[in-house]
């Protein structure tokens, strides 16, 4: 099977019935690529992240989850067959346990996190941005291992995303402002 045709745009439900050992994300019913695998730097901070968000959502009601997690995107009320977009993020929270299906995630999470590689630059800071926005993810990091830096984009008027701020390995700061009261993460554990 080619999914190659520019043509041809997909759904949820054709994606659902693939069978190659690749995996995909499905943008506007376009079929991306995640290959190659994540290096072990970029492993060795989605662990460090997870292992942060976990404990200190632990007793909340809500969840963090590490890729692969198909996250359906602007799917509310829709049919397999009229999504045409799953993403699968880095790191996902969800705080509505209603969007929590035994498929994934059924709608916006709260915060997304990507982490940044050179085959998924691009992707990560425009076409998912984009998307992101679109869907009204309130929150949405994005990480560059290399420079070892935190970007924060959130939500403004619940509309268009704004950069929050910028952080590097030397700071300390309050997690998804207004969402997680009293998280605060040192990037000295993240970019170990």
């Amino acid at each position: 099977m080619s999914l190659h045709d520019p043509r041809k745009r997909y759904t949820y439900q054709d994606y659902l019935n693939w069978t190659m050992e690749e995996r995909y994300e499905l943008i506007d019913g376009i079929p991306y690529s995640m290959s190659p695998a994540p290096s072990p730097r970029h492993q060795d901070i989605v662990r460090e992240l997870l292992t942060e968000f976990t404990l200190f959502l632990r007793n909340t009601s809500c969840k963090v989850y590490s890729a692969p997690l198909d996250v359906r995107l602007l799917s509310e009320d829709k049919a397999d067959d009229q999504v045409s977009n799953v993403v699968q993020p880095d790191l996902t929270v969800i705080c509505d346990s209603s969007k929590i299906d035994h498929r994934g995630c059924n709608g916006s999470p709260d915060l997304l996190i990507e982490i940044l590689s050179p085959s998924t630059h691009r992707m990560d800071k425009l076409i998912k941005y984009r998307l992101y926005e679109q869907a009204k993810v309130k929150e949405y990091w994005i990480i560059d291992p290399v420079n070892e830096t935190v970007e924060i984009h959130t939500l403004n008027d619940g509309q268009r995303y704004q950069i929050q701020n910028v952080y590097t390995k030397e700071d300390v700061f309050a997690v998804a402002v207004g969402m997680f009261e009293g998280f605060v993460i040192d990037l000295k554990a993240i970019f170990i």
